[in-house]
């Protein structure tokens, strides 16, 4: 599923679709609409295990995920129209194989904006999957460089933690499904102080394409999104 409204409703407008990362939801997306203004219909990647599927089972399989995707995909932007992918971290990843996808579906993908990831074919040394869950908590802490305050209450943390758990095993245990790069350009962003990618690692996206390929920092650590939403959008608009 993906949120925000049909593909009859947004006109001739360009789709910002975007890919959460490990453990979010759409509703995290959701300020985005007011901060784009006229230039985007955004909408999210809706997956499975948290927010409205809360009960459905995660994937586990960045792959298989993309391709569980793709259909809901399609008929939210609708065929023939076109749409700007952006992922964060797990999402980099998920978006770069649903280019692949809907470039055969009839949607028209503008670029690929990908942040705080290294390239598709590098794999994180350190990793969190198969820890117990108190010392995978404090990694994922350590990666993410914050603590998301849910986790401290014991119902929340029961729901959260094995979407958390299954995504970054999945992001974890990626290998991007062809060494074919895609044929969009692709700006990658990233966090100047970013303890998890380094700016050689966010670079490697340009080995991805055949097309253009931009990189951009943002002040901040991994997760220096929360912040700064409007200066993302304003690097996605500049391309």
């Amino acid at each position: 599923m993906t949120q925000a409204g049909t593909s009859a409703d947004h006109g001739d407008r360009t789709t910002l679709l975007c890919v959460p990362f490990a453990g979010a939801g759409p509703s995290f997306f959701h300020p985005w609409q007011a901060l784009a203004a006229d230039r985007w219909r955004v909408t999210s990647v809706e997956l499975p295990g948290r927010e409205r599927r809360i009960l459905e089972t995660p994937y586990r399989n960045v792959v298989e995920a993309a391709k569980g995707s793709v259909d809901d995909v399609v008929a939210d932007i609708g065929e023939g129209n076109r749409c700007v992918l952006f992922g964060h971290s797990l999402g980099a990843v998920l978006a770069y194989e649903l280019v692949h996808l809907l470039g055969t579906r009839g949607v028209h993908v503008d670029r690929l904006v990908v942040s705080g990831s290294p390239g598709p074919w590098t794999q994180r040394e350190r990793r969190a999957a198969g820890l117990p869950d108190d010392e995978f908590l404090a990694r994922v802490e350590e990666f993410a460089g914050f603590r998301h305050e849910a986790l401290d209450h014991p119902e929340m943390r029961e729901l959260i933690l094995p979407v958390l758990q299954a995504d970054c095993e999945m992001h974890e245990s990626y290998l991007p499904s062809t060494d074919t790069p895609v044929s969009v350009p692709i700006r990658s962003l990233r966090g100047s102080s970013d303890g998890l990618v380094t700016a050689d690692e966010a670079r490697q996206w340009q080995a991805a394409t055949t097309a253009e390929f931009s990189y951009t920092e943002f002040p901040g650590d991994h997760m220096y999104l929360v912040d700064s939403g409007p200066d993302v959008l304003d690097a996605i608009a500049a391309d």
